[in-house]
């Protein structure tokens, strides 16, 4: 059993006991986190899709810990005139395992 699953803007292929890194939560480590925006589900041979969500069904999991992904690094030039920038970034995430698919 699987469900896509959307959050921060994304969309996630999840099943039970996964561990995920999605866009940074606004949850503690160790707390208990609800998605409520489920685009499908499939199980038992049946594909349920939502239009754009599905009712009724919800995605339970665990925060894990929060992170920063590796360093990019952004360059930025213009040739022969002498403008050269280099910037990094790291970008935020949160680590998250799936509980429970309730379908």
């Amino acid at each position: 059993m699987y469900a896509v699953i959307e959050t921060g803007g994304k969309q996630y292929k999840v099943r039970e006991g996964d561990v995920v890194f999605l866009e940074r939560l606004q949850a503690e480590s160790g707390s208990e986190v609800v998605f409520d925006k489920v685009l499908a589900i499939s199980g038992d041979g049946i594909m349920s899709f939502g239009t754009p969500y599905l009712t009724d069904k919800s995605v339970r999991g665990k925060v894990l810990n929060h992170g920063r992904d590796r360093k990019i690094v952004v360059f930025k030039y213009k040739a022969k005139k002498g403008y050269r920038r280099k910037q990094g970034h790291r970008q935020p995430h949160t680590k998250v395992q799936i509980e429970e698919i309730n379908s």
